[in-house]
């Protein structure tokens, strides 16, 4: 969370539907949201604000589709869960597979949760904001805890 207290968010997604659809969600919502429209992208976002004196540019969630061009969304996980700079932040997997090994693997890769995509649309818009109220309302992230 930045200074104002909003969550700052990275989706990383090709489909322009799909981001417009996250937007659409989080439009009352206290986030920013950036997109990486696909793997390589994310990754040398995600590179250049963990090389900095202050990473503030980094987010405080990540919202990854697995099948992204260019570098699919399990290298991404990888990436960011192979990082030390990078492990701490929640990966939400949004997928439209309904496959077990996606599951699975997305789990074993530590993804911190794994979201089928409804075909519904107002299923998705529901789905998307109580995940993303979740990371702001629920859980405490990395930074956010207070003082000890």
């Amino acid at each position: 969370m930045n200074a104002s207290g909003w969550l700052q968010l990275l989706l990383v997604e090709d489909n322009p539907g799909d981001v417009d659809l996250v937007r659409e969600a989080l439009r009352e919502l206290p986030c920013d949201l950036a997109v990486a429209g696909d793997g390589v992208a994310a990754i040398e976002r995600l590179r250049e604000a963990s090389s900095r004196q202050k990473p503030a540019g980094l987010p405080d969630l990540i919202l990854l589709d697995l099948n992204v061009p260019k570098m699919s969304g399990r290298e991404v996980l990888a990436f960011v869960k192979g990082a030390d700079a990078l492990r701490h932040i929640p990966v939400v997997v949004l997928s439209s597979s309904r496959a077990e090994r996606d599951l699975l693997d997305s789990y074993r890769m530590h993804a911190n949760v794994f979201v089928t995509k409804p075909v519904d649309l107002e299923e998705l818009l529901s789905k998307v904001g109580a995940v993303v109220r979740f990371w702001l309302d629920i859980a405490t992230l990395p930074g956010k805890a207070g003082t000890v």
